[in-house]
């Protein structure tokens, strides 16, 4: 029997909102609404955690964040812990990266003096590189030189916009493009690197891992797609009064906007992001929005390929995100904090025709990234160890509903700086304290800190989480069942493996023990 091939797709930083398929009215995506024709669209899909290598970490076991613990980039992942790319090798597959995990290793095997402890960039384990791509992007760099570009520097460098382009009268300095062309762009030379093994390989049962890092900041973009969008017909960024109001509704706000600097999200800035002002804002929400457009052209690129080659049909397509982007809504930047931006997020699912899936369709009950190791592996017909905290998404595939299907999702943030300690400082609390959780349904989010107030929105009457109804003394009743469904998730799903091993007599020897 052929083995069903697997491409699996992130965009990082990619909101849910940002997609033509599913309602985004402004945005160019053909190829991935050409996804969504050919499978489904999971509307309700949320990350248990950011930012980028706990998020990869929690999809990548199908652990629930608090208990693979691998809660911020460089904190090291247990490894006992099996993953997607061990489990697809165990069942024939060679699981290839073309792009990064960002997983950090367990010191206690490799010592804590080893040099992978250098960077937070490691790679999962059970993944084959195809190519890696690190922030210090050197190998996309070279290929940059080798075609006569200069080269500022290592890392981000690159993206300091193209020092000989003619600023338009009236149009923000934001505006101006990068210095190579999209036929170079970073998008552009990774999907080169899949495409050549693709052709290399024609008839090769295959499971690729491509990571896009677009569009993740620094937010600029290449000449061709720079003026696709016109800032002044991007929506305005959600906001609930001036940041100065904003900082009274809640200490986390005050910190968050104390702690975001400009620099993050381009080369040239200067001073905190909550103080750019509209034009800046209107300009880098385009720039956004053209970023997703050139990941959508060159995972467009990819799908041809598989198209000419005659695999498409018979390839499972996963296209996600690791976490969202708040793109100036509430005054924020990044993947932070408690709000929907940062953590509701595309998926779609294209299967294989064999499959006989009715496709077109869109699922609206809520899915979390812990459920695309077991979905992933369930479509392939290989095992899914106990380990994982997600559930199958295939019986949404197979047009069926789980009587028993999840009403809410849950996440987790973790703030805490052990090195500068500025939330520890500016709040002062212990850095064990530097945490949320947070329970949302289709009615209420309820958030949950562990030495600050709580928090309680409306979700149906006030989609935009402007108003905080937790000491409002007529919703007393709805923290309290939220604090006692939060309580009873996290109680549902601690980690007990050797519990679960000990009642199942299997003893140690079964630690891969499927469910």
């Amino acid at each position: 029997m052929t083995k069903t091939n697997v491409l699996f797709v992130t965009l990082d930083q990619w909101r849910a909102d940002h997609l033509a398929a599913t309602g985004n009215k402004t945005i160019r995506t053909p190829t991935m609404d050409a996804l969504c024709a050919d499978g489904i669209a999971f509307r309700n899909h949320f990350t248990c955690i950011a930012p980028c290598g706990p998020s990869r970490t929690t999809f990548l076991t199908g652990m629930y964040p608090s208990n693979h613990r691998s809660i911020r980039n460089g904190t090291p992942l247990n490894h006992s812990l099996t993953n997607l790319a061990l489990e697809a090798r165990l069942g024939g597959y060679d699981p290839t990266l073309w792009g990064y995990t960002d997983t950090t290793p367990d010191p206690r095997v490799l010592g804590e003096d080893h040099e992978a402890f250098l960077t937070y960039e490691g790679v999962m384990p059970g993944f084959t590189v195809g190519q890696q791509l690190a922030e210090n992007s050197i190998p996309w760099l070279d290929y940059l030189a080798g075609k006569g570009y200069d080269i500022p520097g290592t890392g981000y460098a690159i993206y300091f916009p193209d020092p000989d382009y003619k600023l338009p009268t009236g149009r923000h300095p934001l505006f101006a493009p990068s210095r190579f062309k999209a036929e170079d762009s970073e998008t552009h030379w990774l999907a080169d690197q899949l495409i050549r093994n693709l052709k290399s390989k024609p008839s090769d049962p295959f499971f690729h891992h491509l990571t896009f890092l677009r569009p993740h900041p620094p937010f600029i973009s290449p000449p061709e797609y720079h003026d696709l969008y016109d800032p002044a017909e991007m929506p305005p960024p959600v906001r609930d009064g001036s940041p100065d109001e904003m900082r009274e509704k809640h200490p986390s706000l005050a910190l968050m906007y104390q702690a975001i600097p400009q620099d993050a999200f381009f080369m040239e800035g200067e001073g905190r992001a909550v103080d750019l002002e509209e034009d800046a804002v209107a300009q880098l929400r385009a720039t956004y929005k053209s970023l997703i457009t050139e990941a959508d052209h060159n995972l467009g690129r990819v799908i041809a390929t598989l198209k000419e080659q005659g695999q498409y049909d018979e390839t499972l397509i996963v296209v996600t995100s690791d976490h969202g982007e708040q793109l100036g809504d509430h005054y924020l930047w990044g993947k932070i904090g408690f709000y929907d931006e940062s953590f509701h997020i595309p998926l779609i699912i294209k299967p294989p025709k064999s499959w006989n899936v009715a496709t077109g369709r869109e699922v609206s009950e809520f899915t979390e990234s812990v459920d695309l190791m077991p979905t992933i592996l369930d479509g392939l017909n290989l095992p899914v160890p106990r380990q994982c905290d997600g559930h199958s998404l295939m019986p949404f595939l197979r047009g069926e509903t789980p009587a028993d299907w999840r009403r809410a999702v849950h996440w987790l943030y973790d703030f805490r700086d052990p090195v500068a300690q500025m939330p520890e400082t500016v709040l002062n609390i212990k850095s064990s304290e530097c945490n949320l959780l947070v329970h949302r349904d289709a009615e209420f989010k309820y958030v949950h800190f562990a030495a600050l107030p709580p928090l309680l929105f409306d979700m149906k009457n006030d989609p935009d989480e402007t108003r905080n109804l937790a000491e409002d003394p007529d919703y007393q009743g709805v923290v309290l069942d939220c604090v006692q469904e939060l309580l009873s998730w996290r109680m549902r799903y601690e980690y007990g493996e050797l519990v679960n091993l000990s009642a199942s007599g299997k003893g140690l020897v079964g630690h891969r023990m499927c469910r």
